[in-house]
């Protein structure tokens, strides 16, 4: 962590394109890094919401690669569903928010009692031990870039003495989309207010006097150390002990008998 903040990252938002000398420090293929930092351009708002990209003409002379690297990486960002064509008219950006997204999608009932949000802590617990795995072994440059900003952004709030859950919800988030299967982050934005009031009621244990902040931090750091370094199954074991442990941080070890 070198303590760069998400700002820090959106400085450029305002110049015409992007640069071929930020492709420079990327590993990976040319394909890769083009794709890379059209992803990180688009995530960082450059390229806002239904926006058109730029030609394969203009991005080839200005990422100073062939069309054909570029068709590349503009098919990937396709696939992942970040962008899409139009015949004859381009690409251009999706244009639902993850907000947007997640009101479309909320199919599941809302959690509105005790064992509703243990059983949500459940579900995720699962789910989400895959999602990680997944992430682990499937991860790109430029979502682990995204990973590593949200938890600097975390581990800044908790210096603070804070807890956002909002960012909380958007690391939890990248990870499923870094496991590129859509059905892993399509349920956690189904479940965005389900898994809210979860976090924020985590969240507001950690505060207060026996709460440990700094514990839930680690717990992260320890979750996207595993998926920047490719280990997949410490990348499971860690997001299920994270899960795990926000729920009996939150219920105490009390937890509600479920049994039918």
């Amino acid at each position: 962590m070198d303590g760069r903040d998400i700002e820090d990252r959106r400085e450029g938002a305002g110049r015409a394109g992007p640069n071929a000398n930020e492709l420079g420090s990327r590993g990976g293929t040319l394909a890769d890094k083009v794709y890379g930092q059209l992803f990180e351009w688009i995530a960082s708002g450059h390229y806002v919401q239904e926006s058109k990209l730029p030609s394969e003409h203009d991005l080839a002379r200005a990422f100073e690669v062939s069309r054909p690297i570029v068709r590349d990486a503009l098919k990937r960002l396709r696939e992942e569903g970040v962008i899409y064509s139009r015949q004859g008219a381009g690409s251009f950006v999706r244009g639902q928010s993850v907000a947007e997204e997640a009101e479309t999608l909320s199919v599941f009932r809302p959690a509105e009692t005790i064992a509703d949000i243990q059983r949500c802590f459940e579900f995720r617990e699962t789910v989400e031990a895959m999602t990680a795995s997944l992430a682990a072994a499937r991860r790109n440059a430029a979502l682990i870039d995204r990973l590593e900003t949200l938890l600097e952004r975390l581990v800044r709030a908790t210096h603070d003495g804070t807890h956002r859950h909002d960012i909380d919800f958007e690391f939890h988030l990248t990870i499923a989309k870094a496991s590129n299967n859509q059905y892993f982050s399509t349920v956690l934005l189904a479940l965005r207010d389900q898994v809210a009031v979860g976090m924020k009621l985590h969240g507001m244990a950690l505060l207060s006097p026996t709460g440990r902040l700094n514990e839930t931090t680690d717990e992260h750091v320890r979750i996207f150390n595993a998926i920047r370094d490719g280990d997949a199954v410490e990348a499971g074991e860690a997001m299920r002990a994270h899960i795990r442990h926000s729920r009996d941080r939150l219920f105490g070890g009390g937890l509600v008998d479920l049994r039918l």
